[in-house]
């Protein structure tokens, strides 16, 4: 039997919260053993994890992520998305990186205005 992993060593492994855990199985993501209140999490739940949480960091939506994941019967190892999806979010974040420079370049200049001695 391959070895099962509760949801607070689950929540340590991937630098999650239990409450994140338990709203990806509330929305069909994930679907850990139960054993009356404890949940007991498979190779396969760990794997979606790990695609969920990558899915995140490439800044697609959780609606998104649910649409590429499927509805959890086939076993998926990758995030499954169009050339098409990709390009646009591509544009999507290089916008985002745009707007962050633009806001970092406004705090520095304000910081450095804060920081100066007073001229007198």
């Amino acid at each position: 039997m391959r070895a099962l992993a509760s949801i607070g060593e689950v929540a340590r492994r991937f630098g999650v919260t239990l409450r994140a855990l338990r709203f990806y199985e509330s929305k069909g993501l994930i679907h850990p053993l139960r054993d009356g209140h404890v949940r007991y999490y498979g190779p396969r739940d760990l794997v979606r994890i790990e695609l969920i949480l990558k899915g995140k960091q490439l800044g697609f939506t959780l609606a998104e992520i649910i649409s590429m994941l499927g509805d959890g019967r086939a076993q998926v190892t990758e995030l499954m998305f169009s050339p098409q999806q990709a390009l646009a979010q591509i544009r999507h974040l290089e916008r985002q990186h745009r707007s962050i420079e633009e806001a970092l370049a406004d705090l520095r200049k304000r910081y450095y205005l804060m920081s100066e001695p007073a001229t007198r």
